[in-house]
């Protein structure tokens, strides 16, 4: 239960020290790159831009229904599906939600610290959060075009196999 309390706590001074370091490092690495060299750091800034540009509609998208859900939705709610009390079968749930949604991982991570603080259970949101990762129910046309049925069916498999795995790990340990 410790470990929990750990994971769990809220934002401390610390956290916030960490990220004036990053943001300090990544400045300092600007300006030795601008040093170097001005030309391929204004590319190389234009095509993060671009980046941005292209995954922002998304972004947004995915910031709104996860707002709405979240204000829709009750702590008790998500924790009646997807916390510790609703055992394997919110595993499976989130398992399957996880699969069939297609979220970028720099989403995926806050949402998960989100639905853990509104009371989703460790096993239920690391199994999500996994299988969101790993297994991709809706890009299964794509590979299959790709890397054949056969290989993508194993590597699906074996990936849900794996996420399963983990969360109940994760929940044993945390």
């Amino acid at each position: 239960m410790g470990w929990r309390r750990y994971w769990l706590k809220p934002k401390t001074k610390s956290s916030d020290d960490m990220t004036i370091i990053f943001y300090v490092f990544a400045f300092s690495a600007l300006m030795i790159s601008f040093a170097k060299s001005k030309e391929k750091t204004k590319t190389a800034l234009k095509k993060a831009w671009k980046s941005f540009e292209n995954i922002l509609p998304q972004l947004l998208l995915i910031l709104l229904i996860i707002g709405m859900l979240l204000a829709v939705l009750t702590a008790e709610q998500i924790s009646s599906f997807l916390g510790a009390r609703s055992g394997f079968v919110g595993v499976l749930l989130a398992s399957l939600l996880g699969s069939v949604t297609l979220i970028p991982g720099f989403v995926a991570f806050p949402l998960a610290s989100a639905l853990l603080h509104s009371g989703g259970g460790i096993m239920q949101i690391t199994a999500f959060v996994s299988t969101l990762m790993m297994v991709g129910i809706v890009t299964l046309p794509l590979e299959f075009k790709y890397f054949g049925k056969k290989a993508t069916i194993l590597r699906n498999s074996l990936a849900l196999g794996f996420s399963l795995m983990v969360a109940v790990i994760m929940g044993a340990i945390l």
